[in-house]
C-alpha cells in the first residue's frame, strides 16, 4: 500500500508543487511596489514590511493529513530598491554576491525554545518581522504552531512545525544559504521527552522528521544558488556537545534514517566525528552514501576545534560549530562570518612563479620564495578588493540570532572572512615536476618547459606525455607530501596577518566551489600537463590527471598536519564506484576508509557514489535518470539539471573501486 509520505515524494519528482504556484496579478504587485520603496522608509523598514506584504500574499495550503506546513505560492517578489537606487548605494563598496545577508546558522535552539514574542525589543523594523511571522503561523489555525512560534515549543512535532515556518519565512526575507545548524542537538530535548513519556512513537518521530525533510525540498528551486541544489540547506549532526561531551543521540540516528527513506537532496547531511566515533555511526552514515545522494559530508571535531580555537574562537563555541552553505565552518546564532567572500588561483599563482623564476632561479628554494611572495601579493589583493563591504539590512535575521537586542552586523561576535584556495594539487604536482625535472634530475631544461608551455606543448609532445602520466602526482607519489606542506603553510602565513574591516581575521581554506571551473579558464598550459580546456579538481582533491592511485594513498596524502592552518573548510572529494558497496563487506570497507581519514588527520571528506556508465546514459537520456543525485563540490544536485561544464568535470573524476 502506497502511503501518503510516497505520494509526497513523488510529487516532489513529478513537480506537482509547482501547481500551486501563482505570480501577483499586476495591480497588487504595483501597490506593494510602490509602499516598499517609499522614500519615507529606510532600507531596514523597507525590507521588514516586504516581508510582512510577502507572507500576507502566501496562500495558505494544508494537504490531507500534513504535519508540517509551508507550501511556496508567490514564486517572486518586488524587491524594496527604486530604480537605479540599488546601483547608487552600491557604488564605491565592496558588494559580495547579491549584497544580501547569506551563509549563516541561526539560533535555532533559543527561538524554537523560547518563540519570536521575547525576541521583541522595541526596534520597530524587527518588531515588524516578528509579528510578520506569527501572523503568517496563525492563518494555519493550528493552536500548537501558533503558541511554539509565539513562546517555544513544547512538543517534538510542534518544534518540527515551528522550524519549518521561521526557515521558510527566513527565505522570503530575502536572505539566501540559509542554514539548518546543529539539528540533533536542539531538537533532541524534544524528541527525548516525548518519546521517553509515550507521548509519541519513535515511529512517529520518524514520519514528523521525515515530513520536515521533505519539505524542504518543495521550493528548492526558487532559492538561490549557482545551480538547483546549490541553497544552503545543509544539517549537521554528531560532534561533541559545547562542554566537550559526546553530541551523537537517537535523534542523530533517526535523521539518517529519514534522509536515506526520502532520498532527496534537501537537507544535506553533515556528520561530526572524532577518534572515538563508533563503527556503528559511520555504517549508519555510509547506508546514505550507498544511495548516491552525495553525503553525508564528514568533518573531523579533533582538527576543526583546536584550529578554530587557535583562530581565535572561544572553546565553547569551537565545540558548537556547523557549517555554512557548503562546508565552511561557523558559528550558530554567533557568527556573522563571510566564509566565502573571495578565492585565490592557488594553480595559477604557482604557474606564475615558475614562469617569472626559472631563468635566472639558482635553485628550487628560489622558485618556493617566488610562490610565497606571489600569495602573499594575492592576499593582499584579496584584502584591498573586499573593503568597504555594503549589505542589504536583514532585520528578521537579526531576530533570529543569540544577540537580538543588537543589529545583526554590531551584534555577532564574529565577522571573519573565508579565501578559498583552488587548483591545491594542480599547484603541488607543478612544483614536483619543476623539482625532479629541471632542479634534481636536469633532465628537461628551463627552455624546453618555456617553450612548451608557451606553444601548449605542440613541439614537444613527449613532455607532455612525461608531464601527465609520470610526473609525480599529489595523491599517488610521495614526493608531493613535503611540496603539499609548504603549499599549505604558504598560503596560510600570507593571509594571516591581515585584518579585514571589522578587525576579523582572513580563514584560508581548500575548498574550490565554483572557482575550479572559473579558474581553470584563467591558466592556458601548466608544468603538470595540464592543458586548455582542462578542468580542476574541485576542493582538496588530487588532480584529475591522477587515475592510478590506490585510495589508501590519496587518503593519507592528504590528511595533512598543516590542515589545522587552513581550516575555513575543503573536504577531500573521492568517487567511489557504486558497485563496491553492493553488500555489507563493502558498506564496512568504505566506513572503515572514513575513519581511516579521520584517525590519519583529515579534516573534511565526501563521497561520491558513481557508476560512470549510468552518469553517461543520463546525459543521452535525461528523461531515465530525474533523481539521479551527485556530489558537485559542497552540495548534491540532480545530475541532468547541472550545466554540462559541471557533469564534465564529474566524468573526469577516478572512481575507487
Amino acid at each position: 500500500m502506497t502511503s501518503w509520505m510516497d505520494h509526497q515524494r513523488s510529487n516532489l519528482i513529478l513537480g506537482k508543487n509547482k501547481s500551486l504556484r501563482a505570480p501577483l496579478d499586476s495591480k497588487t504587485a504595483e501597490k506593494i511596489e510602490k509602499e516598499i520603496q517609499s522614500d519615507d522608509l529606510s532600507l531596514e523598514m523597507r525590507a521588514a514590511l516586504r516581508l510582512k506584504r510577502f507572507l500576507e500574499n502566501e496562500k495558505i495550503i494544508r494537504m490531507p493529513d500534513e504535519h508540517i506546513y509551508g507550501w511556496r505560492t508567490v514564486p517572486s517578489f518586488p524587491d524594496i530598491y527604486q530604480e537605479g537606487e540599488k546601483e547608487r548605494l552600491q557604488a564605491g563598496r565592496h558588494v559580495h554576491e547579491q549584497g544580501r545577508v547569506c551563509n549563516l546558522s541561526s539560533d535555532w535552539a533559543g527561538v524554537i525554545s523560547g518563540g519570536l514574542l521575547k525576541r521583541k525589543t522595541g526596534h520597530p523594523a524587527r518588531d515588524l518581522t516578528i509579528d510578520a511571522v506569527i501572523a503568517y503561523a496563525d492563518r494555519y489555525e493550528d493552536e500548537a504552531l501558533s503558541n511554539a512560534i509565539r513562546y517555544g515549543a513544547e512538543h517534538y512535532l510542534d518544534a518540527l512545525k515551528a522550524l519549518r515556518i521561521l526557515h521558510f519565512a527566513l527565505w522570503a526575507s530575502n536572505v539566501y544559504h540559509n542554514t539548518l545548524g546543529r539539528f540533533d542537538q536542539y531538537m533532541y530535548p524534544y524528541f527525548k521527552k516525548d518519546v521517553e513519556s509515550g507521548f509519541i512513537t519513535e515511529a512517529e518521530a520518524l514520519l514528523y522528521t521525515e515530513e520536515l525533510f521533505l519539505s524542504f525540498n518543495r521550493d528548492s528551486d526558487l532559492y538561490t544558488g549557482m545551480q538547483q541544489g546549490d541553497n544552503g540547506q545543509s544539517l549537521m549532526l554528531g560532534g561533541v556537545t559545547r562542554d566537550g561531551k559526546n553530541a551523537v543521540n537517537e535523534l542523530t540516528y533517526l535523521c539518517l534514517k529519514a534522509s536515506l527513506n526520502n532520498r532527496r537532496i534537501d537537507p544535506k547531511i553533515n556528520l561530526r566525528v572524532n577518534k572515538d566515533t563508533p563503527n556503528e555511526l559511520y555504517i549508519a552514515a555510509t547506508e546514505l552514501t550507498k544511495q548516491g545522494l552525495g553525503f553525508p559530508q564528514y568533518a573531523n571535531d579533533d582538527i576543526v576545534i583546536p584550529a578554530l580555537v587557535k583562530m581565535g574562537y572561544d572553546l565553547e563555541d569551537a565545540r558548537d560549530y556547523t557549517v555554512a552553505a557548503c562546508w565552511e565552518f561557523i558559528i550558530p546564532g554567533k557568527g556573522m562570518d563571510i566564509p566565502n567572500i573571495a578565492a585565490i588561483s592557488l594553480a595559477k599563482e604557482v604557474h606564475e612563479s615558475i614562469l617569472s623564476s626559472i631563468q635566472t632561479a639558482d635553485s628550487f628554494e628560489t622558485v618556493l620564495d617566488t610562490v610565497k611572495k606571489r600569495l602573499q601579493a594575492a592576499a593582499q589583493g584579496v584584502r584591498r578588493e573586499v573593503d568597504s563591504l555594503w549589505m542589504e539590512p536583514a532585520p528578521y535575521q537579526s531576530v533570529l540570532m543569540s544577540d537580538y537586542v543588537k543589529d545583526i552586523s554590531s551584534g555577532a561576535k564574529y565577522r571573519n572572512y573565508g579565501v578559498h584556495g583552488t587548483g591545491f594539487s594542480d599547484a603541488v604536482d607543478q612544483l614536483a615536476a619543476v623539482k625532479k625535472y629541471l632542479f634534481d634530475e636536469k633532465s628537461v631544461t628551463r627552455d624546453a618547459l618555456t617553450d612548451a608551455l608557451s606553444d601548449h606543448f605542440q613541439s614537444n609532445p613527449a613532455l607532455l606525455r612525461m608531464l601527465r602520466e609520470s610526473a609525480p602526482k599529489l595523491g599517488r607519489d610521495d614526493e608531493c607530501i613535503e611540496l603539499a606542506d609548504f603549499l599549505l603553510d604558504a598560503f596560510a602565513d600570507a593571509l594571516s596577518p591581515l585584518r579585514n574591516e571589522f578587525g576579523g581575521i582572513f580563514r584560508p581554506g581548500t575548498g574550490s566551489a565554483m572557482y575550479y571551473l572559473w579558474h581553470a579558464d584563467e591558466i592556458a598550459s601548466m608544468s603538470n600537463g595540464h592543458l586548455p580546456g582542462d578542468r580542476l579538481a574541485a576542493n582538496f582533491s588530487p588532480s584529475l590527471l591522477v587515475r592510478d592511485a590506490g585510495p589508501l594513498t590519496v587518503l593519507r596524502h592528504m590528511a595533512r598536519p598543516g590542515l589545522s592552518r587552513v581550516i575555513n573548510g575543503g573536504p577531500l572529494t573521492l568517487e567511489i564506484h557504486d558497485s563496491v558497496m553492493r553488500n555489507k563487506e563493502g558498506m564496512e570497507k568504505v566506513a572503515m576508509l572514513v575513519k581511516t581519514f579521520i584517525a590519519l588527520g583529515g579534516h573534511q571528506l565526501q563521497l561520491n557514489a558513481v557508476n560512470i556508465e549510468t552518469l553517461k546514459d543520463a546525459r543521452i537520456h535525461p528523461e531515465n535518470h530525474k533523481n539521479l543525485i551527485v556530489r558537485v563540490w559542497g552540495w548534491s544536485g540532480h545530475f541532468v539539471q547541472l550545466d554540462a561544464a559541471y557533469q564534465d568535470q564529474i566524468l573526469m573524476r577516478a572512481s575507487y573501486r
